[in-house]
């Protein structure tokens, strides 16, 4: 099972949607955790789908000439629609938590998925996921006290980049776990910028040297 595969069930249990709508939505909903989503990478993944019974055909819709992706005639778009087993395995999958679950993209899309999470088993994807984010500021921690006097200006700065975003999402994954166990829900708005985790590649003010 791929995090794709997931994410597809997820948003075919909201409404049948077309390859080209997929696309979009995938995009839309993990663009700040993996990268753009190909057609080559998204057919492949809708037969599979298909051929395991999770999903089906539903129909055509009639084509638009400026938007016509690969795979797809002019007589229109297949629309798909997730199965009865599909929803079944949807919910195994968002479930199932195991080491993948906290790496960074499938966290993305588990926690993209959380409304249909159950408390339980959101809180051990998010103490998972801090766990792994702390083992990887310790690493860095332990780069910088050993090696900063090696490493060029820039490296440098890469590598204090990297362990400010890990102590930020450490803080951001502590008020959530404190939320669960609390039985609040995320406040709407969101924490202060300062204390959210950065999209991967933004840029932020990093800590000034001591």
């Amino acid at each position: 099972m791929t995090m794709l595969e997931l994410a597809i069930l997820g948003l075919l249990q909201e409404s049948p949607m077309h390859g080209y709508e997929l696309r979009k939505e995938l995009n839309t909903k993990l663009g700040a955790i993996r990268a753009a989503i190909s057609y080559g990478t998204l057919y492949p993944t809708l037969r599979r789908l298909q051929s395991d019974g999770w999903i089906t055909e539903a129909g055509e819709t009639s084509a638009d000439a400026e938007e016509i992706p690969p795979l797809t005639t002019r007589r229109g778009r297949v629309v798909y629609k997730i199965t009865a087993e599909g929803k079944e395995r949807f919910a195994d999958l968002l479930a199932k938590v195991g080491p993948e679950t906290y790496d960074d993209a499938g966290f993305g899309v588990h926690f993209a998925f959380f409304a249909r999470t159950d408390r339980a088993t959101r809180l051990r994807i998010l103490e998972g996921r801090r766990r792994k984010v702390e083992e990887r500021r310790e690493g860095l921690r332990d780069v910088l006290a050993r090696a900063a006097e090696r490493l060029d200006a820039y490296t440098l700065e890469l590598q204090r980049h990297g362990l400010d975003a890990c102590e930020r999402e450490v803080r951001w994954l502590e008020e959530l776990i404190a939320n669960e166990r609390s039985g609040r829900a995320p406040d709407i708005g969101g924490p202060q910028v300062e204390d959210s985790p950065p999209p991967p590649g933004s840029a932020r003010e990093l800590p000034e040297r001591p």
